[in-house]
């Protein structure tokens, strides 16, 4: 541990009442645990309560440990997230919501972790002291973007989180994709894993989320796979897409066509008869938007560079010293 520093990045929205005691909190494990190398950074995203002045106060007595940064206004998490991660200098950052919610005395487990060989460890509240109007359609979200991922984890909304420094220099984090960040990072060859934390039940402030942020979370899980699964291989994706609708609409066109030999009655004046069409030509379109994706993806940009500088673990020339392969990658 004597060669890690760690980076704690916690976004702040309103939570003036909450601020110190997790400071306090982080503290404590800290000191148990013997860990004198990190760093708290705070981050005001356009919070319209003291929440500033609560972080400024704390930077005055702790100069060497707490850093600040305030937003111009509420950008959303990922942004603040984002704004923390630029700012951070430890090689393990943690993340964890200012609310109390989450409990920095787990930071220990997290650490074990990483020690055994895992690039991000992800917290799982297996018993979440939250509402039911929270937590049924978080266990939605959650089963349904592990499936259609792959990556299975439990709990993608948790905010305690630990990461490699290298983890988050390869992913760029915006819009709700800080949800998504074990996904982005699993589709680059890092080794993620979880583990279960306790959950407190929520004594100051109130949320500052609702039902839309799993609209605007299922969105973003779109555009996850595409640029995971499917980011040089566009053509599977329209193609797979077009070769369904194409399937439906020529099996309704199919059964029309049965039903007009049987001279059973006309076919014309069917709704089925114009769904089928519909379907036929969307398919078409589908399928040729996947063979121009494809010529476009032929292009080398500098995004696809960056990915393939990430999937690099290990180069090894003959002749080579140990410096100088820590130079070249």
């Amino acid at each position: 541990m004597k060669s890690t520093y760690l980076s704690f990045v916690i976004p702040v929205y309103n939570e003036e009442a909450t601020i110190k005691p997790l400071f306090e909190r982080i503290l404590d494990v800290m000191n148990l645990a013997e860990i004198n190398s990190y760093e708290i950074i705070f981050v005001d995203d356009g919070s319209s309560d003291r929440s500033w002045i609560e972080i400024n106060e704390l930077i005055k007595k702790y100069p060497q440990k707490i850093k600040g940064i305030r937003l111009r206004r509420n950008f959303g998490k990922s942004s603040a997230l984002s704004a923390g991660f630029k700012k951070a200098r430890g090689n393990i950052i943690f993340t964890l919501d200012a609310d109390l919610q989450d409990d920095p005395a787990e930071i220990p487990k997290f650490l074990e972790k990483l020690e055994s060989g895992y690039d991000l460890v992800s917290g799982w509240r297996k018993h979440r002291n939250d509402p039911l109007s929270k937590t049924l359609p978080s266990k939605l979200f959650n089963g349904v973007t592990s499936i259609l991922t792959g990556v299975k984890l439990h709990d993608f909304n948790c905010g305690l989180k630990a990461y490699k420094k290298e983890v988050l220099d390869c992913i760029k984090v915006y819009g709700e994709l800080h949800r998504y960040i074990p996904v982005l990072a699993h589709s680059l060859g890092f080794k993620i894993t979880e583990v279960t934390v306790r959950h407190h039940r929520r004594k100051e402030g109130k949320s500052k989320y609702g039902l839309e942020r799993y609209t605007r979370g299922f969105i973003d899980l779109l555009t996850v796979l595409a640029t995971t699964h499917y980011l040089h291989k566009p053509g599977h994706l329209f193609g797979s897409l077009g070769l369904l609708f194409g399937a439906i609409g020529m099996t309704s066109l199919g059964y029309l066509i049965v039903l007009w030999f049987m001279e059973i009655r006309p076919i014309g004046t069917r709704p089925l008869f114009l769904f089928g069409i519909l379907c036929i030509i969307l398919s078409v379109q589908l399928i040729s938007l996947g063979i121009l994706a494809e010529l476009i993806t032929k292009n080398v940009d500098d995004n696809y560079v960056n990915k393939q500088i990430c999937e690099v673990l290990e180069i090894k020339e003959e002749g080579t010293s140990e410096k100088e392969e820590e130079r070249r990658i």
